[in-house]
């Protein structure tokens, strides 16, 4: 069947359509022009007259009357002048067009010339990764067209890049880590170092987004999280990564914060910690942080192997069984806490088979904190005595059934010290202060999404929590309180979050010491007076029966009792 021509106005209706709109804007843009001075003068009163109303608002009561008089008197001498009603008619004119007139200022077409130089260096910089010889048509190749691999960029006010899309070739190898690694480092070093940059890879797009993150907040002091049982604020991270916010005091400011939260207990995932950093670099502030949020709802045990006092201003709190720092003490606390994981066991088990609630004496989360354990093994080893990493194995493996959790602090050249059992049941990882990516991958299981400075704050790292993402974290500040380097505010931050400290059997309680003053004097207990004892009156004598009486069987826990 031979098709029949459409007719001339269906064939040539898209012609006509298009030569309209053509006509259409050719107008509204001739008429823009025509009348541009029009809509600026127009523009202009618009904004004179929200300036009068402004500043009509901002008059105080008392004062709008002399200001009506002023008006009025300059109106009235404008009138009364020759030429004077022509003469302000053209003023406001003029001060309306001067006052609409266009200025915002024109966009840059392009970067300008050192913008231009640097995006040249990046590009030729990447040639040698992106290309390759069997290549028809390279996207990157020496002396090429840079703004066809980098469609997108920014620059901050001192010339650097803030932002970069980067397109890459389909057949590179962004799949493998080392691969890169190798780009994100090109990257970090020609676009300006000090900085962390955020890497986002998009494998189906082959394009990698870097922008330039800002640095973390240092000045959050510890304080009362809203957290519910059995979370536990490790630290504060950026705003992309996490969706969670908790609302924060800072003096007299509030702000909402990201944090990055811990959960442990029977459903949690990740029920032990380890801790890893330089010296220094806030190891110890991240478990006085932990140990002050687990005194809310349970018992603390802390061991201490750096033998320096970071723990002293919780010693004889309500919740802190133990604070050691000898092998003596630290060998007796772990095995008590061994023994203690066990009973909590078996207690459960026994109301799990009889079909009861767990008995309240589990029920409250026990944390075994220590710090820098391996002190301990040199020690043990050298006194021919037991490590007590060893003791860590029960807690460890069965904890999180009987609602113990250890955390584990120590610094990144002792790892080889810690024993497979601390490195294997520790899934929640941070690493804190100056670190290399390696570094970051061998601690967390996975590279970070950033790049890794040499200067950082005490207490600013990278935490995961078991096959988490890799996130960045800053702990809060929690400094003990006793130094002298602590400034005000932070140790009155930390010494409000103390439990007062355990009532002796005289019923007399113990005032928390002043850390800007001396040790606090000894409190002599005052004799406690003996009762006089009352004369007894003597009683009759109670006549011995004559015939024998049975005697019976006395238990074997009570002790016999004397007959006379």
């Amino acid at each position: 069947m031979a098709r029949r021509p459409l007719p001339r106005i269906l064939s040539n209706g898209s012609a006509q359509l298009t030569r309209s709109r053509e006509l259409a804007r050719t107008a509204a843009d001739s008429a823009t022009d025509v009348l541009h001075p029009l809509i600026t003068i127009t523009r202009g009163l618009r904004r004179l007259a929200a300036a009068g109303r402004r500043r009509w608002t901002e008059t105080p009561k008392e004062k709008r009357g002399a200001l009506l008089f002023l008006v009025a008197s300059v109106l009235l001498v404008v009138a009364l002048l020759p030429y004077g009603p022509l003469l302000a008619a053209v003023t406001l004119m003029a001060a309306a067009a001067w006052k609409g007139r266009d200025r915002a200022p024109a966009a840059s077409d392009g970067p300008d010339e050192s913008q231009t130089e640097r995006l040249k260096a990046l590009y030729e910089a990447l040639v040698p990764y992106f290309s390759t010889a069997e290549d028809p048509d390279p996207l990157y190749a020496h002396g090429g067209a840079w703004d066809k691999a980098f469609p997108t960029y920014a620059f901050d006010g001192g010339g650097r890049i803030s932002h970069l899309v980067v397109r890459y070739p389909a057949y590179f190898t962004d799949g493998e880590a080392e691969a890169r690694a190798r780009i994100e480092n090109l990257l970090a070093a020609k676009s300006g170092r000090g900085r962390e940059y955020h890497f986002t890879w998009d494998e189906e797009g082959n394009q990698l987004t870097v922008s330039v993150l800002l640095p973390l907040t240092v000045d959050i002091a510890a304080q009362r999280f809203v957290t519910t049982p059995g979370e536990t604020v490790l630290g504060f991270t950026d705003p992309t990564q996490v969706r969670r916010t908790l609302p924060l005091t800072h003096g007299e400011q509030q702000r909402d914060v990201p944090p990055v939260i811990w959960r442990t207990g029977l459903r949690s995932t990740e029920p032990h910690l380890l801790a890893l950093g330089q010296p220094g670099s806030g190891t110890s502030t991240l478990l006085r942080s932990i140990a002050l949020q687990a005194l809310r709802h349970g018992d603390v045990v802390i061991v201490d192997g750096g033998g320096t006092g970071e723990y002293a201003c919780l010693t004889g709190r309500d919740g802190v069984l133990a604070v050691e720092c000898g092998l003596t003490g630290a060998l007796a606390s772990l095995e008590w806490a061994a023994h203690e994981t066990e009973r909590r066991l078996i207690a459960a088990n026994r109301a799990h088979q009889a079909g009861h609630p767990p008995p309240d004496d589990t029920k409250r989360p026990l944390w075994i904190l220590l710090d820098r354990p391996t002190a301990f093994t040199h020690l043990a080893a050298a006194a021919d005595r037991k490590d007590p990493q060893s003791l860590l194995q029960v807690p460890l493996r069965h904890g999180r059934p009987a609602n113990v959790t250890v955390v584990v602090a120590d610094q990144l050249d002792s790892v080889d010290t810690l024993t497979d059992a601390v490195r294997q049941h520790t899934r929640a990882r941070v690493i804190l202060g100056p670190a290399t990516a390696d570094q970051v991958d061998s601690v967390l299981g996975a590279p970070p999404h950033t790049t890794p400075v040499d200067q950082v704050p005490p207490g600013r790292g990278y935490a995961r929590l078991g096959t988490g993402p890799v996130h960045r974290i800053q702990v809060p500040a929690t400094p003990n309180p006793y130094d002298d380097a602590t400034s005000d505010a932070h140790r009155q931050a930390v010494l409000d979050l103390l439990p007062p400290r355990t009532t002796p059997a005289d019923g007399e309680t113990v005032p928390d010491p002043d850390p800007t003053q001396g040790e606090p004097e000894p409190v002599e207990p005052e004799p406690v007076p003996q009762p006089v004892a009352e004369p007894v009156e003597e009683a009759e004598p109670v006549p011995v029966p004559t015939e024998p009486t049975e005697r019976k069987p006395v238990p074997a826990l009570t002790k016999p009792t004397k007959t006379s």
